[in-house]
């Protein structure tokens, strides 16, 4: 009999566990379907010896100083900063757009944010009431640079024109009047010094964590183990669709290793075109490996596949709303993370949702029940991934 089942063994699910086992004093049982820990964080060494990652580059990055106190309790950093190009016909520009890539893109030589500021006034559409993502493009750098970066890549992200999403997909990325070409601005930017994977080892890493891989919730739901749940995995698949299945795109990844030392100047190339895929990531700028070959992940959105991003409609939140309403109905199971909560959240964001989820559950439940052993089911002892090392 465990205390608690965390179901999906990412962030979520991860920070729980050890905040639950190592504050609470209360055994858990973390599952997770995939055959490992991390959940989309997932690097490992590939056959090179170059650690890489799985589902595509995960960039850490926050403002939240109570999040990095939190991570940095299990895992060392490295300074990153971000930065992405953007394939443009035969030219390779910053993105974000900032000065620089107005100038590549125009042939212009401006060097003020005012002269950046005058020009795009020049090119700016005026729309009287912004609603979608093509409506804040258009209103904010006009339709050349809208149709060169954002028209195709955005169709090609969602499976739908820009016109049709809200305008919170495209202002995530913004338009800077200035030569900052850092993707992000956030105070801390940093990648864990030996790869996510050993970070979450160390997370899971307590007497009163039991971890199963492989492991599907259907088959331990009615198996009255546990009392007490976390949930992290689709909302709507927890209540078996029956209000209909929330929308999520996915992504399908083509990793390769190449033979040579470098083959883009940055670590991700964006390709805002009408190629099907609309990124290639280089994954030593991101760890800093030295090494005479180089691994490279080429990214296709898609339909199929693993979900990983919820699709922004109204009447997806409608959906998502009635599915909330189910779950506040259940007093023992806490839904937590991106398809527990159908919301697109960073990293760090899904950190500090978990840590206050922890919060609410201590106001919740109550007093800490007394220390008791991790429960072990004979013949499986708790897994424990080796550390992926860096290649010298």
């Amino acid at each position: 009999m465990y205390d608690w089942l965390i179901v999906g063994a990412g962030f979520a699910g991860a920070v729980l566990a050890e905040r639950i086992a190592s504050q609470r004093r209360e055994s858990v049982l973390v599952i997770d379907r995939r055959p490992h820990i991390a959940g989309n964080a997932y690097d490992h060494t590939d056959a090179a010896g170059i650690l890489i990652h799985q589902y595509g580059p995960h960039i850490f990055h926050t403002n939240a100083e109570s999040v990095v106190n939190y991570l940095t309790q299990f895992t060392g950093w490295r300074p990153y900063e971000h930065r992405v190009l953007a394939q443009v016909g035969d030219k390779r520009l910053p993105m974000p757009i900032n000065i620089d890539t107005v100038n590549g893109f125009f042939g212009l030589s401006l060097q003020t944010g005012e002269e950046m500021e005058a020009f795009l006034a020049t090119r700016r559409v005026e729309i009287e009431k912004i609603r979608s993502a093509e409506d804040l493009v258009l209103s904010t750098v006009g339709p050349e640079l809208y149709a060169a970066f954002f028209r195709d890549y955005t169709t090609k992200q969602w499976g739908m024109a820009p016109s049709r999403l809200p305008r919170s997909v495209t202002a995530r990325v913004p338009t800077r009047a200035s030569h900052d070409d850092r993707y992000f601005t956030d105070t801390f930017q940093m990648m864990p010094d030996r790869g996510y994977t050993a970070m979450f080892e160390a997370i899971l890493d307590h007497p009163l964590i039991d971890v199963r891989l492989g492991v599907d919730f259907a088959d331990l739901r009615d198996s009255g183990i546990f009392r007490r749940m976390v949930y992290t995995g689709p909302i709507d698949e927890f209540f078996g669709w029956r209000l209909g299945r929330l929308p999520y795109r996915s992504l399908r990844f083509e990793h390769r290793t190449l033979d040579q030392e470098w083959l883009q100047p940055v670590g991700v190339v964006n390709y805002p075109g009408t190629e099907p895929y609309t990124r290639v990531t280089e994954y030593k700028h991101l760890t800093g490996q030295t090494h005479p070959a180089t691994s490279v992940t080429w990214e296709y959105p898609s339909a199929e596949g693993d979900p990983f991003y919820p699709i922004p409609e109204a009447q997806n939140q409608e959906l998502y709303r009635q599915y909330r309403a189910l779950a506040d109905t259940l007093p023992d199971v806490w839904f937590v993370g991106r398809l527990g909560t159908y919301q697109y959240m960073n990293m760090d964001q899904v950190v500090a949702q978990a840590l206050t989820t922890f919060g609410k559950i201590e106001a919740t439940v109550g007093p800490r029940r007394p220390p008791r052993a991790a429960v072990t089911k004979p013949g499986k002892a708790p897994f424990r991934a080796p550390a992926p090392g860096l290649a010298d």
